[in-house]
């Protein structure tokens, strides 16, 4: 019986196959959801230029000394400011009609709102004159060039995935493109003769194939590009032309079943009808000392073009394909992505970064390492647990615990709760270390 051995050992063995793809500079009309590649600085000051933060009338503050509605300021209107037009100088002792987010004309320090003028609001034809009935100081209702962000600031760091949001500060700041990680492209792969399309009838012995949409769907929660979904029988023949068809043109192959020891395992077949050949597919197999999970294997397929296209085999039970994707191909697509270069192992992910307590108890398999999906509920009552440290509470979401096959329990997990190898039970108020489910 071949020996388990650690998960981190195993990822270690996938991520050392791995090396990053080249990223790209992309237009920001095209980088939306996108990952940044480089710190950014601001090209040019936010606001860019001095202008008006109300419609109104630019002035010389010291032009209005004295005015209230009892005796006005009459001032002369010398001219009209639009939004995105460059005004001529304001001339002592006059005041020019300005929008919100004109520019404010040279030798003007204040806009009169046009509330506080004889003036109405909204389009009219400009007035000869106008009557100022409120005293301005310098400054009001002014927005000065650079004072939310001067040209060099730094305004967003690389790794930050670009929400609309980004793009348009980006924008602001006088960007037109971006320095972007590379976009993964993954192929999906499910074997298993069993399998039928969602939906379809079953009949004895066969089973909706979920797996498939699972995969894809991570994919993409993950940042990466789904460019084919196959499903492949249970021979080595048909599982070798599945894979050579979902190389083209894809970065990383992830494939669902077929890496255990049963005498109808496809992928377990094909390594060894291959084994010492020139072979289009080199695939090797561990134990990994986890719970579920623990059939796994890693490889390569020679793509048409030349190409040696890393896979990454998952057992076929959905739970485990959650657990799988989340502990070892989402750390081997930021891999891909370059996403550790900065911050090393530790910045990837599949990695707790929370914790919290168990609300219950259970048992845990011996010598493996369990990951239990589990959701965040209330502090258990009349409980005994005293706790002062703030940390909140899960509970499994299945009161199996992490059977593998507890797919229609999936969508209520929020995290894997992580126990170590040498615990044999967990209790009640237990702090257990959390991986959460939420993709970036």
């Amino acid at each position: 019986m071949a020996q388990m051995i650690p998960l981190e050992d195993y990822v270690s063995q996938v991520l050392e196959a791995l090396s990053p793809l080249e990223g790209g500079r992309l237009p920001l009309g095209q980088a939306h959801r996108r990952v940044l590649a480089e710190d950014m600085t601001a090209a040019v000051p936010v606001p860019p230029w001095t202008n008006s933060a109300m419609d109104g009338y630019a002035v010389r503050a010291e032009d209005t000394t004295g005015a209230c509605p009892q005796t006005p300021v009459v001032l002369p209107v010398s001219g009209d400011v639009p939004a995105g037009a460059a005004p001529r100088p304001l001339v002592a002792g006059t005041a020019q009609r300005i929008m919100t987010g004109a520019m404010l004309p040279e030798g003007a320090d204040a806009v009169v709102k046009v509330e506080d003028t004889d003036q109405a609001p909204g389009p009219h034809p400009i007035p000869e004159r106008v009557e100022i009935r409120a005293a301005v100081s310098p400054g009001l209702s002014v927005r000065h060039a650079g004072e939310d962000v001067a040209a060099g600031d730094p305004v967003m760091a690389a790794g930050t995935r670009l929400s609309a949001a980004a793009l348009s500060a980006l924008a602001s700041v006088g960007l037109g493109s971006v320095l972007v990680r590379p976009q993964v492209r993954v192929a999906v792969v499910s074997t298993g003769a069993e399998l039928r399309d969602a939906g379809q009838a079953l009949e004895p012995g066969t089973i909706p194939d979920s797996n498939s949409l699972l995969l894809a769907g991570l994919v993409a929660e993950h940042g990466a590009v789904c460019t084919s979904v196959a499903r492949s029988g249970d021979t080595a023949e048909a599982l070798a032309e599945a894979l050579r068809q979902a190389a083209a043109g894809t970065d990383l192959i992830v494939t669902s079943g077929g890496v255990s020891a049963g005498a109808f395992d496809p992928l377990t077949m094909l390594a060894q009808a291959q084994r010492g050949e020139e072979t289009p597919v080199h695939l090797d197999f561990v134990k990994v000392a986890m719970q579920p999970g623990k059939p796994q294997g890693h490889g390569w397929v020679l793509a048409d073009d030349g190409r040696r296209v890393p896979i990454i085999c998952l057992p076929g039970n959905p739970v485990s394909v959650l657990v799988s994707f989340t502990t070892i191909v989402a750390p081997a697509l930021a891999r891909l992505t370059g996403q550790d270069a900065a911050g090393g192992a530790e910045s990837l992910p599949g990695r707790p970064g929370l914790t919290a307590h168990a609300a219950v108890g259970w048992r845990t398999p011996p010598g493996r390492r369990q990951h239990v999906p589990v959701r965040f509920t209330e502090a258990p009552t009349g409980s005994d647990v005293s706790d002062d440290s703030g940390l909140p509470w899960v509970t499994p979401t299945h009161r199996l615990g992490s059977g593998s096959h507890l797919v229609a329990s999936l969508p209520a997990a929020q995290a894997l709760a992580v126990v170590a190898t040498d615990i044999e039970e967990v209790e009640v108020g237990d702090e257990l270390p959390l991986i959460p489910l939420t993709a970036s």
